[in-house]
């Protein structure tokens, strides 16, 4: 653990939201202490290290991860690359990022940094390379490099496995995907506090698609409504088009057009909110089918 780093980077944020030493202090230890801190000559415990985060107003896990990792903020860059690559489907740019930082010790050292190349060289392989064994065993090997007991899984490894999942999902391994969901399932019931609400929202969505499959159209629907109500109670937008879209169509396999079209249209509030033109476009082109 680095010490000075997690000392300079108190001190940063102290002085960035303009408080002194002993205005930090307060409360919490003795100014001198928090002088020492900051110049790494000693390192707080743990409660004192949450206490000062949470006056500085950052995660405690800031911290760590900065006394862990030597350039977090290249670190966190690289991840911000490939978050997005993600999530714009963009996975030539994608392969770029990880081959580009493979050999990187930033990565190659740190395994939980390592896993977030692994985890992204398993989708590219999938999408680009068609390669859907070989991505299953990227996938699963990123995971192995944190997992320790199957009695705790990380959110991180969750995400991987949300993956694998769809992968199933997509190749028609409908058995597979439906019983890694479900192992996701009491996964999450292993972590007390989610730092990532569309963890679980992903989750039932895809629950839900899978059972469609599987023409549960009732089971199905009773994910969506939670996957719903998750999003209202965590007041995120995230998936909840996608969602109600999803309850919409279960109707109309039912032969409920009316209900069907009725969340439909709320899907499409929501596409329209997020000014998602593609999603809108094909919800609107549906619901006129359906109304005819």
């Amino acid at each position: 653990m680095d010490f000075s780093a997690v000392g300079k980077k108190i001190r940063e944020l102290r002085r960035n939201i303009g408080l002194s030493q002993e205005e930090l202090s307060e409360g919490i230890c003795t100014q001198a202490q928090i002088s020492k801190i900051e110049k790494g000559d000693v390192y707080p415990y743990a409660s004192t290290l949450y206490l000062i985060s949470q006056k500085l107003g950052v995660d405690v896990n800031h911290f760590f991860d900065i006394g862990m990792t030597p350039r977090l903020d290249y670190v966190q860059e690289v991840k911000r690359q490939l978050v997005l690559s993600r999530r714009n489907l963009n996975y030539g740019e994608m392969k770029q990022v990880v081959e580009t930082e493979v050999h990187n010790p930033l990565f190659t050292q740190n395994k939980k940094n390592l896993q977030l190349l692994l985890w992204h060289k398993g989708i590219y392989q999938y999408e680009l390379d068609k390669d859907t064994n070989t991505a299953l065993e990227t996938l699963s090997a990123a995971v192995q490099l944190t997992h320790i007991s199957n009695k705790y899984w990380s959110e991180r490894e969750i995400e991987i496995m949300l993956t694998m999942g769809a992968i199933h999902f997509e190749e028609d391994h409908l058995d597979e995907a439906l019983q890694v969901y479900k192992n996701i399932q009491q996964y999450i019931n292993t972590i007390p506090y989610l730092t990532d609400y569309t963890i679980k929202t992903r989750l039932f969505y895809n629950l839900a698609r899978t059972l469609t499959r599987f023409k549960e159209y009732e089971e199905s629907s009773k994910y969506c409504r939670a996957g719903i109500n998750w999003c209202i109670e965590k007041d995120n937008l995230y998936f909840l088009g996608e969602l109600h879209y999803h309850l919409g169509y279960n109707y109309e396999l039912l032969g409920d057009i009316t209900t069907g079209i009725q969340y439909m249209k709320k899907a499409l509030i929501v596409f329209e909110l997020q000014q998602d033109e593609k999603y809108s476009t094909f919800i609107k082109e549906k619901i006129k089918r359906l109304e005819k």
